[in-house]
Protein backbone atom coordinates (compact mmCIF):
# COMPACT_ATOMS: atom_id res chain seq x y z
CA UNK A 1 0.00 0.00 0.00
CA UNK A 2 1.54 3.36 -0.66
CA UNK A 3 1.41 6.23 1.84
CA UNK A 4 -0.82 8.27 -0.19
CA UNK A 5 -3.24 5.59 0.31
CA UNK A 6 -2.49 4.74 3.42
CA UNK A 7 -3.20 8.35 4.61
CA UNK A 8 -6.76 8.57 2.97
CA UNK A 9 -7.85 5.37 4.98
CA UNK A 10 -6.39 6.55 8.10
CA UNK A 11 -7.72 10.16 8.13
CA UNK A 12 -10.08 10.49 10.39
CA UNK A 13 -8.04 8.43 12.95
CA UNK A 14 -5.70 11.11 12.23
CA UNK A 15 -7.97 13.81 12.66
CA UNK A 16 -8.80 12.40 16.52
CA UNK A 17 -4.67 12.48 17.17
CA UNK A 18 -4.54 16.18 15.49
CA UNK A 19 -6.70 17.30 18.03
CA UNK A 20 -4.81 16.11 20.29
CA UNK A 21 -1.01 17.53 19.19
CA UNK A 22 -2.78 20.62 17.00
CA UNK A 23 0.05 23.05 19.08
CA UNK A 24 2.74 20.50 18.43
CA UNK A 25 2.15 19.68 14.80
CA UNK A 26 4.32 22.37 13.21
CA UNK A 27 7.19 19.62 14.26
CA UNK A 28 5.30 16.63 13.93
CA UNK A 29 8.77 14.76 12.42
CA UNK A 30 10.96 15.90 15.81
CA UNK A 31 14.60 16.66 15.80
CA UNK A 32 16.52 19.06 17.71
CA UNK A 33 14.82 22.20 17.93
CA UNK A 34 16.40 25.04 16.57
CA UNK A 35 19.53 22.61 15.08
CA UNK A 36 19.70 22.19 10.99
CA UNK A 37 18.14 19.13 11.71
CA UNK A 38 15.46 19.64 12.83
CA UNK A 39 12.16 18.26 10.90
CA UNK A 40 9.35 19.38 10.16
CA UNK A 41 6.16 18.08 9.02
CA UNK A 42 3.28 19.98 6.60
CA UNK A 43 -0.43 18.54 6.33
CA UNK A 44 -1.97 19.48 3.30
CA UNK A 45 -5.42 18.67 3.47
CA UNK A 46 -8.37 19.30 0.19
CA UNK A 47 -11.23 17.94 -0.95
CA UNK A 48 -10.51 17.17 -4.53
CA UNK A 49 -9.13 13.54 -5.73
CA UNK A 50 -5.77 12.77 -7.11
CA UNK A 51 -6.62 13.39 -10.46
CA UNK A 52 -7.99 17.11 -10.61
CA UNK A 53 -6.10 20.34 -10.95
CA UNK A 54 -5.52 20.49 -7.54
CA UNK A 55 -4.88 16.97 -6.71
CA UNK A 56 -2.45 16.95 -8.99
CA UNK A 57 -0.40 19.87 -8.34
CA UNK A 58 -0.57 18.85 -4.16
CA UNK A 59 1.40 16.11 -5.36
CA UNK A 60 3.45 18.03 -7.33
CA UNK A 61 4.31 19.77 -4.14
CA UNK A 62 4.65 17.48 -2.07
CA UNK A 63 7.41 15.56 -4.07
CA UNK A 64 9.30 18.90 -5.12
CA UNK A 65 9.56 20.40 -1.12
CA UNK A 66 10.49 16.83 0.24
CA UNK A 67 13.52 16.71 -2.84
CA UNK A 68 14.12 20.62 -2.33
CA UNK A 69 14.47 20.57 1.99
CA UNK A 70 16.34 16.86 1.71
CA UNK A 71 13.44 15.93 4.00
CA UNK A 72 13.68 19.00 6.56
CA UNK A 73 9.78 19.27 5.84
CA UNK A 74 8.05 16.06 4.91
CA UNK A 75 4.54 16.80 3.20
CA UNK A 76 1.32 14.61 3.84
CA UNK A 77 -1.10 14.90 1.41
CA UNK A 78 -4.59 14.48 2.57
CA UNK A 79 -7.01 14.56 -0.78
CA UNK A 80 -11.02 14.04 -1.74
CA UNK A 81 -11.82 15.29 2.23
CA UNK A 82 -9.81 12.27 3.94
CA UNK A 83 -8.94 14.36 6.69
CA UNK A 84 -11.18 17.55 6.11
CA UNK A 85 -14.03 18.75 4.05
CA UNK A 86 -15.72 22.21 2.96
CA UNK A 87 -17.21 22.32 6.78
CA UNK A 88 -14.38 21.98 9.24
CA UNK A 89 -11.26 22.51 7.16
CA UNK A 90 -11.14 26.61 7.37
CA UNK A 91 -11.04 26.24 11.68
CA UNK A 92 -8.41 23.55 10.90
CA UNK A 93 -5.84 25.71 8.83
CA UNK A 94 -6.59 28.74 11.11
CA UNK A 95 -6.09 26.25 14.22
CA UNK A 96 -2.82 24.93 13.10
CA UNK A 97 -4.18 21.66 12.96
CA UNK A 98 -3.59 21.67 9.28
CA UNK A 99 -0.54 23.51 8.24
CA UNK A 100 -1.96 23.73 4.17
CA UNK A 101 -4.78 23.70 2.46
CA UNK A 102 -6.38 25.57 -1.30
CA UNK A 103 -9.68 26.32 -0.74
CA UNK A 104 -11.94 27.69 -3.46
CA UNK A 105 -12.23 30.85 -3.29
CA UNK A 106 -16.14 31.22 -2.38
CA UNK A 107 -15.08 28.77 0.98
CA UNK A 108 -13.29 31.99 2.14
CA UNK A 109 -16.34 33.99 1.96
CA UNK A 110 -17.11 34.59 5.92
CA UNK A 111 -13.26 35.16 6.65
CA UNK A 112 -12.32 36.95 3.65
CA UNK A 113 -15.14 38.74 1.80
CA UNK A 114 -13.43 40.57 -0.88
CA UNK A 115 -12.09 37.43 -2.37
CA UNK A 116 -16.03 36.69 -3.50
CA UNK A 117 -14.43 38.82 -6.36
CA UNK A 118 -13.32 35.32 -8.59
CA UNK A 119 -17.09 34.60 -7.71
CA UNK A 120 -18.27 37.12 -10.11
CA UNK A 121 -19.66 35.83 -13.35
CA UNK A 122 -17.78 36.10 -16.02
CA UNK A 123 -15.03 37.49 -14.71
CA UNK A 124 -12.85 35.83 -17.46
CA UNK A 125 -13.55 34.51 -21.46
CA UNK A 126 -11.39 32.24 -20.67
CA UNK A 127 -8.29 30.20 -19.09
CA UNK A 128 -5.94 32.66 -20.96
CA UNK A 129 -7.11 35.74 -18.95
CA UNK A 130 -6.87 34.80 -15.75
CA UNK A 131 -3.03 35.62 -15.38
CA UNK A 132 -3.48 39.06 -16.53
CA UNK A 133 -6.38 39.79 -14.62
CA UNK A 134 -5.46 37.95 -11.26
CA UNK A 135 -1.66 39.47 -11.41
CA UNK A 136 -0.23 40.54 -8.07
CA UNK A 137 -0.14 44.11 -9.12
CA UNK A 138 -4.09 44.26 -10.06
CA UNK A 139 -6.23 45.14 -8.03
CA UNK A 140 -8.15 41.75 -8.08
CA UNK A 141 -4.44 40.44 -7.21
CA UNK A 142 -4.16 42.47 -4.20
CA UNK A 143 -7.19 41.42 -2.97
CA UNK A 144 -6.17 37.71 -3.20
CA UNK A 145 -2.29 37.72 -2.15
CA UNK A 146 -2.19 40.73 0.05
CA UNK A 147 -5.32 40.35 1.67
CA UNK A 148 -5.36 41.91 5.61
CA UNK A 149 -8.29 39.58 6.64
CA UNK A 150 -6.68 36.32 5.86
CA UNK A 151 -3.47 37.51 7.55
CA UNK A 152 -5.66 38.45 10.49
CA UNK A 153 -6.96 34.62 10.39
CA UNK A 154 -3.73 32.93 10.81
CA UNK A 155 -3.66 32.78 7.29
CA UNK A 156 -0.73 33.64 4.37
CA UNK A 157 -1.27 33.45 0.54
CA UNK A 158 1.39 31.34 -1.02
CA UNK A 159 -0.72 31.34 -4.65
CA UNK A 160 -3.76 31.10 -6.78
CA UNK A 161 -4.26 27.72 -8.40
CA UNK A 162 -6.67 27.46 -11.25
CA UNK A 163 -9.82 24.26 -11.20
CA UNK A 164 -10.59 25.98 -14.21
CA UNK A 165 -13.70 27.07 -15.95
CA UNK A 166 -17.73 26.50 -14.52
CA UNK A 167 -20.11 24.74 -16.69
CA UNK A 168 -23.71 23.80 -15.73
CA UNK A 169 -24.83 20.52 -15.42
CA UNK A 170 -28.51 19.25 -14.56
CA UNK A 171 -30.89 17.35 -16.09
CA UNK A 172 -32.67 19.37 -18.57
CA UNK A 173 -30.92 21.60 -21.56
CA UNK A 174 -29.60 24.80 -20.57
CA UNK A 175 -29.78 27.48 -22.82
CA UNK A 176 -31.39 30.37 -21.80
CA UNK A 177 -32.14 31.88 -18.57
CA UNK A 178 -35.91 30.78 -18.52
CA UNK A 179 -33.81 27.04 -18.75
CA UNK A 180 -33.43 27.28 -15.47
CA UNK A 181 -36.80 28.79 -13.54
CA UNK A 182 -37.36 26.53 -10.51
CA UNK A 183 -34.72 24.25 -9.98
CA UNK A 184 -32.20 23.99 -7.61
CA UNK A 185 -28.72 23.76 -8.03
CA UNK A 186 -25.96 23.14 -5.69
CA UNK A 187 -23.81 26.39 -4.99
CA UNK A 188 -20.29 27.19 -3.16
CA UNK A 189 -21.31 28.84 -0.17
CA UNK A 190 -20.44 32.64 -1.74
CA UNK A 191 -23.15 35.22 -1.63
CA UNK A 192 -22.56 36.56 -5.10
CA UNK A 193 -23.10 32.85 -6.65
CA UNK A 194 -26.59 32.63 -4.51
CA UNK A 195 -27.44 35.64 -6.30
CA UNK A 196 -26.34 34.69 -9.81
CA UNK A 197 -28.22 31.73 -9.53
CA UNK A 198 -31.30 33.51 -8.44
CA UNK A 199 -31.00 36.22 -11.41
CA UNK A 200 -31.50 33.52 -13.92
CA UNK A 201 -34.48 32.10 -12.20
CA UNK A 202 -32.92 29.08 -10.49
CA UNK A 203 -32.74 28.40 -6.55
CA UNK A 204 -29.44 27.86 -4.94
CA UNK A 205 -28.23 25.40 -2.43
CA UNK A 206 -24.76 25.49 -0.35
CA UNK A 207 -23.88 21.98 -0.21
CA UNK A 208 -20.46 20.44 0.38
CA UNK A 209 -18.12 19.06 -2.36
CA UNK A 210 -18.48 15.66 -1.31
CA UNK A 211 -21.66 15.55 -0.89
CA UNK A 212 -22.73 16.58 -4.15
CA UNK A 213 -23.10 13.21 -6.06
CA UNK A 214 -25.59 11.58 -3.34
CA UNK A 215 -28.22 14.78 -3.74
CA UNK A 216 -27.79 15.00 -7.33
CA UNK A 217 -28.51 11.21 -7.20
CA UNK A 218 -31.32 11.38 -4.99
CA UNK A 219 -32.93 14.59 -6.61
CA UNK A 220 -32.63 17.47 -3.56
CA UNK A 221 -31.18 19.48 -6.07
CA UNK A 222 -31.73 19.60 -10.01
CA UNK A 223 -27.99 21.09 -10.95
CA UNK A 224 -25.11 22.59 -10.79
CA UNK A 225 -22.09 24.66 -11.78
CA UNK A 226 -18.02 22.71 -11.68
CA UNK A 227 -15.35 22.22 -13.99
CA UNK A 228 -15.26 19.34 -16.07
CA UNK A 229 -12.28 17.88 -13.98
CA UNK A 230 -14.49 17.85 -10.39
CA UNK A 231 -17.60 16.73 -12.38
CA UNK A 232 -16.15 13.99 -13.93
CA UNK A 233 -13.74 12.95 -10.67
CA UNK A 234 -17.06 12.74 -8.66
CA UNK A 235 -19.14 11.15 -11.58
CA UNK A 236 -21.33 13.84 -11.33
CA UNK A 237 -21.82 13.09 -15.04
CA UNK A 238 -23.37 9.89 -14.65
CA UNK A 239 -26.75 11.35 -12.85
CA UNK A 240 -26.81 14.08 -15.12
CA UNK A 241 -28.32 14.21 -18.44
CA UNK A 242 -27.28 17.37 -19.45
CA UNK A 243 -23.88 19.94 -19.33
CA UNK A 244 -24.11 23.30 -20.79
CA UNK A 245 -20.45 24.41 -21.55
CA UNK A 246 -21.06 27.76 -20.02
CA UNK A 247 -17.40 28.94 -19.21
CA UNK A 248 -19.30 31.62 -17.52
CA UNK A 249 -17.79 31.28 -14.06
CA UNK A 250 -14.06 30.05 -12.48
CA UNK A 251 -13.21 27.99 -9.36
CA UNK A 252 -9.63 29.23 -8.15
CA UNK A 253 -8.30 27.38 -5.23
CA UNK A 254 -6.13 30.27 -2.48
CA UNK A 255 -3.44 28.44 -1.88
CA UNK A 256 -2.92 29.27 2.17
CA UNK A 257 -0.44 28.20 5.02
CA UNK A 258 -0.88 28.45 8.36
CA UNK A 259 1.29 31.56 9.74
CA UNK A 260 2.81 29.86 12.75
CA UNK A 261 3.68 26.55 11.07
CA UNK A 262 5.16 29.41 8.11
CA UNK A 263 7.02 31.34 10.85
CA UNK A 264 8.43 28.48 13.45
CA UNK A 265 10.66 27.51 9.98
CA UNK A 266 14.04 28.81 9.96
CA UNK A 267 14.67 31.29 6.88
CA UNK A 268 15.93 29.16 4.23
CA UNK A 269 13.13 26.43 4.45
CA UNK A 270 10.60 29.72 4.05
CA UNK A 271 12.37 31.01 1.19
CA UNK A 272 11.69 27.20 -0.24
CA UNK A 273 8.63 26.68 0.76
CA UNK A 274 7.48 29.85 -0.95
CA UNK A 275 9.10 29.74 -4.09
CA UNK A 276 8.01 25.84 -4.51
CA UNK A 277 4.27 26.89 -3.99
CA UNK A 278 5.47 29.84 -6.60
CA UNK A 279 6.65 26.85 -8.78
CA UNK A 280 3.81 24.66 -8.14
CA UNK A 281 1.42 27.39 -9.13
CA UNK A 282 3.01 27.54 -12.73
CA UNK A 283 2.77 24.01 -12.49
CA UNK A 284 -1.13 23.43 -12.14
CA UNK A 285 -1.84 26.67 -14.40
CA UNK A 286 0.14 24.78 -16.92
CA UNK A 287 -2.28 21.57 -16.36
CA UNK A 288 -5.21 22.88 -15.64
CA UNK A 289 -6.97 23.10 -18.92
CA UNK A 290 -5.28 19.74 -20.22
CA UNK A 291 -6.90 18.15 -16.95
CA UNK A 292 -10.55 19.73 -18.03
CA UNK A 293 -10.00 18.82 -21.78
CA UNK A 294 -9.41 14.73 -20.60
CA UNK A 295 -12.32 15.06 -18.18
CA UNK A 296 -14.29 16.59 -21.03
CA UNK A 297 -13.34 13.81 -23.36
CA UNK A 298 -14.02 10.71 -21.04
CA UNK A 299 -17.78 12.73 -19.91
CA UNK A 300 -18.42 12.32 -23.78
CA UNK A 301 -17.26 9.33 -23.94
CA UNK A 302 -19.02 7.84 -20.84
CA UNK A 303 -22.06 8.39 -23.37
CA UNK A 304 -24.69 9.27 -20.56
CA UNK A 305 -24.62 13.00 -20.69
CA UNK A 306 -25.09 15.52 -23.43
CA UNK A 307 -22.59 18.06 -23.57
CA UNK A 308 -24.21 21.52 -25.34
CA UNK A 309 -21.49 24.39 -26.42
CA UNK A 310 -23.40 27.80 -25.87
CA UNK A 311 -23.50 29.98 -28.85
CA UNK A 312 -21.83 33.76 -28.41
CA UNK A 313 -25.84 35.17 -28.12
CA UNK A 314 -26.29 32.21 -25.61
CA UNK A 315 -23.65 33.54 -23.59
CA UNK A 316 -24.48 37.36 -23.95
CA UNK A 317 -28.17 36.72 -22.95
CA UNK A 318 -26.90 34.88 -19.83
CA UNK A 319 -23.83 38.03 -18.99
CA UNK A 320 -26.72 40.47 -19.50
CA UNK A 321 -28.74 39.56 -16.35
CA UNK A 322 -25.65 39.33 -14.47
CA UNK A 323 -23.35 42.18 -15.48
CA UNK A 324 -22.95 44.81 -14.20
CA UNK A 325 -25.79 44.41 -11.79
CA UNK A 326 -24.13 41.94 -9.72
CA UNK A 327 -21.06 43.30 -9.91
CA UNK A 328 -22.77 46.49 -8.57
CA UNK A 329 -24.75 44.59 -5.99
CA UNK A 330 -21.29 43.53 -4.41
CA UNK A 331 -19.23 46.81 -4.93
CA UNK A 332 -19.53 47.67 -1.38
CA UNK A 333 -18.97 44.03 0.13
CA UNK A 334 -15.73 43.60 -2.58
CA UNK A 335 -14.36 47.27 -2.91
CA UNK A 336 -14.54 49.91 -5.20
CA UNK A 337 -11.60 49.82 -6.86
CA UNK A 338 -11.39 46.29 -7.57
CA UNK A 339 -15.41 46.95 -9.12
CA UNK A 340 -13.96 50.12 -11.24
CA UNK A 341 -10.92 48.03 -12.55
CA UNK A 342 -13.30 44.95 -13.63
CA UNK A 343 -15.92 47.17 -15.21
CA UNK A 344 -13.69 49.13 -16.80
CA UNK A 345 -12.27 45.94 -18.62
CA UNK A 346 -15.92 44.68 -19.46
CA UNK A 347 -15.96 48.18 -21.89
Amino acid sequence: MTRRSLRTLTGVIAISALALTACGGARDGGGEEGGDGETFTLKFSHVTTDSTPKGKAAIWFEEELEKRTDGRIDVEVYSNSSLYGDKDEMQAVQQNSVQMLAPASAKFTTVAPALQVLDLPFLFDGPEDIPSVSAPDTEVGKAIFANEDLAAKNMKVLGLWDSGMKQIHSNNLTQKPADMEGKKYRIQPSDVLKSQIEAWGGSAEAIAFAEVYSALQQGVIDGGENTYSNIESQKMHTVQSDIAESNHGYIGYILVVNTEFFDSLPEDLQEILVQTAEDASTYNRDNAVAVNDESKAAIEADGSTEITVWTEEERQAFKEVVVPSIYEQYRDVIGDEIIDELLADQE
